[in-house]
């Protein structure tokens, strides 16, 4: 049979056969990657056809079905992953604007004022040295959380963890501003 049709023969006849299995499935197609995904498969069946295992169509169907199929679930895994990245992502950017919005009033006058060096001073004795850390990146140089995090090689909640702690003994200590 292989050698009296040609596979655009073949092509032609089956054309509707991937249509079908498109329209069975429920997808949409339309830039015709499922299509060609069927021709594809077509080509491969029409090549590893053996004869003696059954008729050609039944083996055309079964094999663009089930490649279509698992097209489809990739195509579905692949936009799931890029929707929870998405969420992540967000999520952190939210944070991040959170916490740069909830900054104390006195770590506001470090930053408004050049002399975060003297508010450093008065509270290097309670400051571990991760939250020295923290205002000497955060406060001093603006950088994100996210940096801090990379720089320091820890996760971003540690820096986070960091930045909460400094906030609350600033405001344990009830800085003045008098420097």
């Amino acid at each position: 049979m292989r050698d009296k049709m040609t596979f655009e023969e073949i092509m032609k006849q089956n054309e509707r056969r991937i249509h079908y299995h498109i329209h069975k499935l429920n997808i949409r197609d339309p830039h015709k990657e499922y299509f060609n995904e069927g021709l594809i498969v077509l080509w491969r069946a029409y090549e590893s056809y053996q004869p003696d295992k059954g008729p050609l169509a039944t083996y055309f169907n079964y094999s663009i079905r089930n490649r279509l199929i698992d097209k489809w679930r990739k195509q579905r895994r692949q936009e799931e992953n890029e929707r929870v990245s998405m969420q992540e992502q967000r999520k952190v950017l939210n944070e991040e604007i959170y916490y740069s919005n909830k900054t104390d009033s006195m770590i506001l006058a470090a930053e408004n004022a050049s002399d975060y060096d003297c508010v450093l001073e008065g509270t290097v004795p309670f400051l571990t040295e991760n939250q020295k850390k923290w205002m000497e990146y955060y406060i001093k140089k603006g950088w994100t959380l996210k940096e801090i995090a990379d720089h320091e090689g820890v996760t971003y909640e540690a820096v986070k963890s960091w930045g909460r702690q400094v906030r609350k003994k600033l405001r344990a200590m009830k800085l003045d501003s008098d420097c």
